[in-house]
């Protein structure tokens, strides 16, 4: 190693020591200074890494941060920021970290519903992949690679300056993070044609729990299998993921309508719910019910319905299918907008349709807001009766959202098992709750969250049941959370089998095998088996009374086998 590595790691170990009292007292700074200098002995290249004294620090934690209640003096910060450079960093990060007891929270885009990826209860530190973003696509393979630090809008920037004809069905949010995105499942515009973004990924590069660099063959079936919709932070770090690109049509068409509820919303939603799901898998159409942006109508209501689409397809073919199969929305040829597939990208993500697709190639700007999200499944069409006591209460609120995302198509065609995103046979729609304020606000944010969770609570009757099923890219920790990921198994399958339904075991039994000291953890990770045996005695019985709460023989045999399993680790 050189002089001036060394010179570089000796004055960052004098800094953190210098300053680590502020941030814990329980936590011995030796261990701290240790981790520094195996961070020294270990890589042969700088790592950028940045202590609260830095001048950076602030700038660098806070940039990320999507969701703007937790950048608060209040919110639990890092002890450090290590912004790997290169692959070997994060092989380093880890082994270090593991080495010396060290807790790391990883972060892509910093766009997570509880900011579980920059937040923690016990000391910690972040590692930030912003810098791993490299993205390489292969036009006549029709694949690419694209690192965990890559926003969705960069990599759809990447795949338009190679192709007018292919692209991938991620989210519609341009700033969220790959990494996290994909780890969750990922669904957007196109689900209704190709699925979830974790049903193209055909490869990745994962540092384990041990430090090793591992791809889809050298981690085996299970592995794989469990990083493409199994939730970020509890499997590895994903370096990279190679993925399918899909074919687009060069011309594609979009349609965005407001209906109040004097134009018949509540109708038209009613009768939404019923076809949206039966369309040709080239339309995605979905709905937004909340406060207009035009503030109130001509039936004094300031509640609308807005009906926003995708479709593959010129606007002739995309006028035919509504007018056959949903005429009460009542288009005409002036609401059809033809445009090439990324300019839908920047529409859908709610920019002006004429914006520079430029935007997405840096997305670090882009607005942040304060809120709070809760989802939902819907597999029986909500009454109409139903649907005017909702928009009551949505009314009501003021503060209070909802999208409602078709599906149907390609996610009835996929098995529930196929990876660990349980959703999709079945499935009428999503629900995303929404509460957001802005920041003079602020002091009341416990109110609006308080209208969700209400607004939660009174769309139990209409919702998917046994379980009530949620998202794991909406990580809503109102359905449960641990203390630092150490909840058993029994405790965690309370959320767990909300999030991927009968592939929480199979999870459980993965993390078990990969990661059986539980080091890579958060408030709702996949707990290890294997860790928790250690408190066998003290765990017993609350596995127990999980498993006697199955009625069914087939499950009932099921969880005793899951049990015999866990307990021979």
């Amino acid at each position: 190693m050189s002089t001036t590595t060394s010179l570089r790691y000796s004055l960052l170990l004098l800094s953190l020591l210098s300053s680590f009292i502020v941030f814990s007292s329980s936590v011995a700074t030796s261990t701290h200074g240790d981790f520094l200098e195996c961070m020294s002995l270990y890589s042969n290249t700088l790592i950028p890494i940045y202590t609260t004294e830095n001048p950076s620090y602030s700038s660098i934690l806070q940039t990320k941060i999507g969701v703007l209640r937790f950048n608060s003096s209040t919110t639990p910060k890092p002890f450090l920021i290590v912004t790997p450079l290169e692959e070997s960093h994060v092989q380093t990060i880890v082994i270090c970290s593991r080495k010396h007891g060290i807790h790391i929270r990883v972060r892509s885009g910093g766009h997570d519903f509880e900011g579980l990826s920059y937040t923690a209860d016990v000391p910690f530190i972040v590692v930030d992949l912003f810098n791993l973003r490299e993205i390489n696509v292969d036009v006549k393979d029709e694949v690419a690679w694209v690192q965990s630090g890559a926003t969705i809008g960069e990599l759809n920037y990447r795949i338009s300056e190679k192709s007018n004809t292919l692209g991938f069905p991620a989210g519609l949010w341009a700033a969220v993070g790959t990494g996290g995105h994909f780890s969750g499942g990922g669904y957007g515009s196109m689900l209704r044609k190709y699925g979830t973004a974790s049903d193209n990924v055909i490869d990745a590069r994962v540092v384990d729990v041990y430090g090793r660099i591992l791809d889809k063959k050298s981690m085996g079936e299970d592995f794989f299998w469990a990083i493409r919709g199994g939730g970020g932070g509890c499997f590895g770090i994903v370096l990279s993921w190679k993925i399918k690109l899909v074919p687009v049509p060069p011309t594609v068409t979009i349609f965005s309508v407001e209906k109040t509820l004097a134009e018949g919303a509540i109708s038209l939603v009613h009768k939404w719910q019923n076809v949206a799901h039966m369309l040709p898998q080239e339309l995605f159409i979905f709905v937004m019910i909340g406060m207009s942006e035009h503030g109130v109508q001509d039936d004094n209501s300031p509640m609308v319905a807005t009906f926003r689409s995708l479709f593959l397809g010129d606007a002739k073919e995309l006028k035919i299918v509504m007018n056959e199969r949903f005429p009460e929305l009542g288009l005409d040829s002036n609401d059809f907008i033809e445009m090439r597939w990324i300019q839908s990208v920047l529409f859908l993500g709610g920019f002006p349709a004429n914006s520079s697709t430029d935007i997405l190639d840096n997305m670090s700007d882009q607005e942040k807001l304060f809120y709070k999200g809760k989802s939902d499944y819907v597999r029986q069409p909500i009454s109409h009766a139903g649907l005017e006591l909702i928009w009551e209460r949505l009314q009501k609120d003021g503060h209070t959202g909802m999208s409602l995302m078709p599906f149907g198509g390609r996610m009835s065609e996929i098995s529930e098992s196929e990876t660990p995103f349980p959703h999709r046979d079945g499935v009428l729609f999503d629900i995303f709750y929404f509460a957001n304020w802005d920041e003079n606000q602020v002091s009341e944010s416990e109110k609006y969250i308080n209208q969700l969770r209400r607004t939660y609570e009174f769309m139990t009757p209409y919702v998917s049941k046994n379980p009530r099923a949620a998202y794991v890219n909406y990580l809503d920790l109102d359905l449960g959370q641990s203390n630092n990921g150490t909840a058993s198994y029994s405790q965690a399958a309370v959320w767990g089998t909300k999030y991927f339904k009968g592939n929480f075991d199979r999870l459980v039994s993965v993390k078990s095998k990969i990661d059986p000291d539980n080091f890579f953890r958060h408030e709702q990770s996949i707990p290890s088996i294997a860790y928790q045996h250690r408190s066998f005695h003290s765990d017993l019985k609350l596995h127990t009374s999980y498993i006697s709460s199955f009625s069914s023989h087939d499950e009932l045999h099921h969880k005793k086998e899951f049990l015999v399993f866990q307990f021979s680790l």
